[in-house]
């Protein structure tokens, strides 16, 4: 019946349960708390221009050192050297910094309204800006978008009007989804730039 408790089956003893009854919270020791200058000896950096770039066709057994190697454009001295220097002339290095300039000064315009209230929530791309801003200038025109969330980059990069993106945020009434997407979640009917349902792509 049930509720009834079967005499048969064996019981573990107090000192035979696998699990304490006692509670216990560790808390690891932080390498630095605020205020203390953190020492970062322990990560390991690969100097500016020792990894190598595999072909485009690699295969994948021959790319697995790169995930634990660290891809360094610039030296010290700010000079872009090794195998991964894309070689960018000044004007494309000029309208790179514009479009990082333009989405860092939206993201902080953006936060201050999330912050009034004015829109639900807003995730910037801070520090990230550069690479949504190079995926899409490395990209042809015609090329197909899959931005998420902190890839607004790719929208500024290709000429979006920065009132159409905040309308969305906004769900007002110049925005294209009407109000059924949430806020960050870009759209564009152009033809070119889609927010999947998938993984975010491209990200750091």
């Amino acid at each position: 019946m049930a509720g009834m408790v079967d005499n048969k089956t064996p019981r573990l003893s107090d000192t035979e349960m696998p699990m304490s009854r006692t509670p216990k919270l560790h808390v690891p020791r932080a390498p630095a708390r605020p205020g203390e200058s953190p020492d970062f000896n322990y990560v390991q950096l690969s100097p500016a221009g020792a990894v190598e770039r595999p072909e485009v066709h690699s295969r994948v057994r021959d790319m697995t050192g790169l995930a634990d190697a660290l891809v360094r454009v610039i030296d010290d001295d700010h000079a872009a050297v090794g195998p991964w220097d894309p070689h960018l002339d000044d004007h494309d290095l000029q309208v790179g910094l514009r479009h990082m300039l333009l989405t860092r000064a939206f993201d902080e315009r953006m936060l201050q309204m999330q912050r009034q209230g004015k829109i639900s929530f807003y995730m910037q791309s801070k520090g990230e800006e550069a690479v949504s801003i190079a995926a899409a200038m490395a990209m042809a025109p015609t090329d197909m978008l899959l931005p998420s969330y902190r890839t607004q980059g790719l929208q500024i990069a290709r000429g979006r009007n920065l009132v159409d993106l905040m309308c969305q945020c906004l769900s007002n009434s110049r925005d294209m989804c009407k109000g059924r997407q949430m806020p960050i979640m870009y759209h564009w009917s152009r033809g070119t730039t889609r927010r999947p349902w998938a993984g975010p792509w491209p990200r750091p």
